[in-house]
């Protein structure tokens, strides 16, 4: 069973995001929009966003999680963070306790064991719902999401059901990835694309700020999807769900301590997945089927 430090309620009055917050947004580029198609031509009213909480899964991540609560924390001051571990043997949870004994806007949430990135992140999407959060945020651990973005996102979410941190629109980029490494995270997302018929330009992105109707809506229980593929499965998701995705650019950088979870078994996962949902979408279509949510 999966525990969780007792958070404090956000409250009823809605917490925007932070002057800085607002500030560093509106210099951001105009983001673009994945699902022009089906917005109402920016005329739709959007409510106010609630307390952010930014969900951190983590494995074997003692190094890297102090330094990047501490920068999400001086970048939103605002925002919560919750640390997500699967029981790390390199005593991460430990740390992560720590943290939440000295600040009162992180919390834990100790896991069982390694169930992968995808469970993590819905563990902490039902947890943050639970607990009243308005805006739920994927963030790596690693450092490869920089929190000082995170204004960007929260800003453009004001105007959206879901903001994607996006390397491949203009003015988003990679640092310190190798090559082999790029052309698979750009192949996934065209391959992802194209079979799926969305124009969501990085559907791999792991980047993502998440308002609480648009988790609800899209069908949380029925995701079986891990890994690599679990970023492809909500993102599209959302799109048929008829929801508002846009992306705003980002730099991603590899991570500096720690080893990368990424694996062959993860990307073979998502390939086939992919090729499923293609497939039996367009079978329904032809049909005259709804698709199916089962993933």
């Amino acid at each position: 069973m999966s525990d969780a430090r007792e958070a404090e309620e956000p409250g009823t009055k809605a917490d925007e995001p932070s002057a800085k917050a607002e500030e560093a947004g509106a210099e951001a580029e105009e983001p673009r929009r994945s699902n022009e198609g089906q917005d109402d031509g920016g005329r739709r009213k959007y409510g106010p966003l609630g307390t952010t909480l930014v969900i951190i899964p983590t494995y074997n991540e003692a190094e890297n999680i102090k330094p990047i609560v501490a920068r999400v924390r001086e970048s939103v001051p605002d925002a919560h963070v919750l640390v997500a571990d699967d029981n790390s043997p390199d005593g991460t949870g430990k740390v992560a306790d720590e943290l939440a004994a000295e600040d009162d806007h992180v919390k834990v949430l100790h896991r069982k064991g390694k169930e992968g990135l995808g469970a993590a992140y819905l563990a902490g999407f039902r947890w943050g719902i639970e607990h009243g959060y308005g805006v739920l945020v994927e963030m790596d651990a690693d450092g490869s999401h920089q929190p000082e973005e995170l204004p960007r996102l929260l800003t453009a979410l004001k105007g959206a059901d879901l903001v994607i941190g996006s390397r491949w629109v203009p003015g988003g980029r990679i640092v310190n990835w190798p090559k082999s490494r790029e052309f698979i995270s750009r192949g996934g997302s065209t391959y992802s694309r194209l079979l799926l018929d969305v124009p969501i330009r990085d559907m791999t992105a792991g980047y993502r700020a998440f308002r609480k109707e648009t988790l609800e809506g899209i069908g949380m229980d029925e995701v079986a999807s891990q890994g690599y593929c679990f970023q492809i499965d909500l993102a599209w998701r959302a799109i048929k769900a008829g929801f508002h995705v846009i992306e705003v650019p980002v730099t991603f950088i590899e991570r500096e301590r720690g080893e990368s979870k990424m694996s062959r078994d993860i990307v073979t996962e998502a390939a086939w997945r992919v090729m499923s949902w293609g497939v039996g979408s367009r079978v329904n279509k032809v049909l005259g089927r709804k698709d199916s949510k089962e993933s």
